[in-house]
């Protein structure tokens, strides 16, 4: 859709943001006959095509390969030199297509989607201004507005951060060049990755976080990743406080709290992000900005009268992870054509394809270091403060025939989190190379509510690391 031609539109649904969440709320409200528009101020495809998580696998891959490759015999001794940073990078190009939403953009407009470039804010119900190149443009949605404009980064209000020229996750995933020294701020997902691609490709790492990596998860996690990152050279310190930071001509200075120093190329800050709400017209519509909206589980944004605000991804606040934010997406876009149809009225019911059930107890998550962390569910720790009975079984992965022949000396860990009232799996976390093709088998325990009793008879492969399955089931005394 031209900007030039299209001053003043009403179609049935507005998605403001086209990345990957935006793009499946679109697409499943466009089945059924709906006319959608699609919003979207920088490139189609989202911050996870260009910024997250295909350039950051990218500059994962090749090391993990090379990682895998001398752990066996064989192998070892045909691998003779370091990564090439330069095909690396070459290669991570390709992913981002160049950083050109060329494609993206024709896959809208081939599903029958409209795209209007600009940012959008609200103006009040159903109304959505657009402030393109060429002037402003109105779209008005008879069924619906979307809202999938994701999340930023947060940087910490320490002194002089903001003014040095810090790296986010945007410039870390798309930089050119491999730094000689890089400082990275933060033990969690995009933190522990970034440090290990960037190590692995020949830089000087530093990480610096407050507590342990990857605090969300098992404590077993962040430990074998810790000891993973120091056998690549990270210098791993945790109780770190910044004072200060600045940057010259010699590069980027940290003061710690502690009165130490680390001085280094580029400074990555990874602390977190915040939801998208600055900005977008939210008080149009009697609401605050600034923070996540609250949604049901249908996408229904509270606190609006009507059922035509939605909201879905990293700006409802529900896990800031691609797959679950596509996931919602499709929810969202299902649940605004029930509503359109007359199929849904009132509540969805818990399951249903119009909720957004998993959100609360079984969302998969994979961190693409090495070794890799995959985990579904709740940890042991969540399952109690949940009040569930818990039994926890742990079996040492390295310990199964079919890791055994993956790599020598395999190391890594399972933990399997059983809800003992219902003896069903409610939880379960895998650490080690190659786990993360092993998650969706524990996802679907933890979905399908599987009493273990019937899981005992899904019979694994053998030599396979799935086997760590029956193990687990072993141990827990089947």
């Amino acid at each position: 859709m031209s900007a030039e031609r299209e001053v003043d539109r009403e179609v049935d649904v507005v998605v403001v943001g086209a990345g990957p969440v935006g793009e499946n709320v679109a697409d499943r409200a466009a089945r059924t006959g709906l006319e959608v528009v699609v919003v979207e101020k920088e490139l189609v495809g989202g911050e996870c095509s260009y910024w997250a998580c295909m350039p950051s696998k990218a500059l994962l891959r090749s090391g993990q390969a090379l990682a895998a490759a001398r752990r066996l015999p064989g192998a070892a001794e045909a691998v003779t030199g370091a990564l090439d940073a330069a095909k690396v990078l070459e290669r991570r190009d390709r992913f981002t297509s160049g950083w050109d939403d060329s494609g993206q953009a024709g896959w809208l407009e081939s599903a029958g989607l409209g795209l209007v470039r600009g940012t959008a804010r609200l103006d009040g119900p159903r109304r959505v201004v657009v402030e393109t190149g060429e002037g402003a443009v109105t779209l008005t949605a008879r069924r619906a507005v979307v809202l999938a404009t994701g999340s930023v980064p947060v940087l910490p209000g320490v002194p002089g951060l903001a003014e040095s020229r810090v790296w986010t996750s945007r410039e870390a995933t798309s930089a050119q060049a491999v730094p000689g020294r890089l400082v990275v701020l933060g033990g969690g997902v995009v933190g522990c990755e970034l440090a290990q691609a960037w190590a692995r490709l020949g830089s000087r790492v530093t990480l610096l976080a407050r507590s342990g990596l990857l605090t969300g998860q098992e404590d077993f996690a962040g430990e074998l990743v810790a000891a993973a990152l120091r056998a690549d050279g990270v210098d791993v310190r945790f109780g770190a406080q910044l004072s200060r930071v600045s940057r010259d001509d010699a590069g980027v200075h940290v003061v710690l709290a502690d009165g130490s120093t680390v001085d280094a190329d580029e400074f990555l800050v990874a602390t977190g992000r915040r939801p998208t709400t600055s900005g977008i017209g939210l008080e149009t519509v009697g609401l605050e900005d600034g923070g996540a909206l609250e949604v049901d589980d249908t996408g229904l944004v509270a606190g609006v009268e009507g059922s035509w605000l939605y909201a879905a991804g990293d700006v409802s606040g529900r896990p800031k992870l691609t797959h679950q934010g596509k996931y919602g997406g499709r929810v969202v876009g299902d649940a605004i054509t029930a509503r359109a149809s007359g199929a849904l009225i009132g509540d969805a019911p818990a399951w249903s394809r119009w909720t957004t059930t998993a959100d609360h107890a079984a969302v998969p998550q994979v961190v693409f270091t090495d070794p890799e962390v995959a985990q579904v569910g709740l940890t042991a720790a969540q399952a109690r403060e949940r009040g569930i009975d818990v039994k926890v079984v742990d079996y040492e992965i390295g310990d199964v025939a079919g890791a055994s022949l993956v790599a020598d000396g395999y190391t890594g860990k399972a933990r399997m989190v059983v809800d003992e009232q219902r003896r069903v799996v409610v939880g379960v976390t895998f650490v080690g190379q190659d786990v993360a093709e092993l998650l969706h088998s524990a996802t679907i325990a933890v979905v399908g509510e599987v009493p273990l009793d019937r899981l005992w008879h899904a019979v694994p492969s053998y030599p396979t690391i799935s086997e760590v399955w029956l193990r687990l089931l072993e141990t827990y005394g089947l």
